[in-house]
């Protein structure tokens, strides 16, 4: 990859800077994802995607022991041992 190569460009604003929507859709850049900043030694800028994850459960796969469960009263004990 060429250092002289531009993909884009924006203007900032404020504080703010627009990220053009070509790099947008090729990084699959969405609501809510972060950008992670970095200043180079060479004074260039990395920019990493943190894609956000949908919903609070999003990696959770459920439960799948043999164990049944009554969520109405196992609810505040589940996972606690009881000896």
């Amino acid at each position: 990859m060429s250092s002289d190569r531009i993909d884009a460009e924006s203007k900032v604003s404020g504080n703010q800077a627009n990220i053009p929507a070509r790099i947008r859709r090729e990084l699959d850049i969405d609501d809510g994802d972060q950008l992670r900043w970095q200043l180079e030694d060479d004074g260039s800028i990395r920019v990493q995607v943190i894609q956000q994850q949908t919903g609070t459960f999003a990696d959770f796969d459920g439960y799948a022991g043999e164990k049944s469960t009554d969520v109405t009263s196992d609810h505040d004990a589940w996972g606690v041992d009881v000896e």
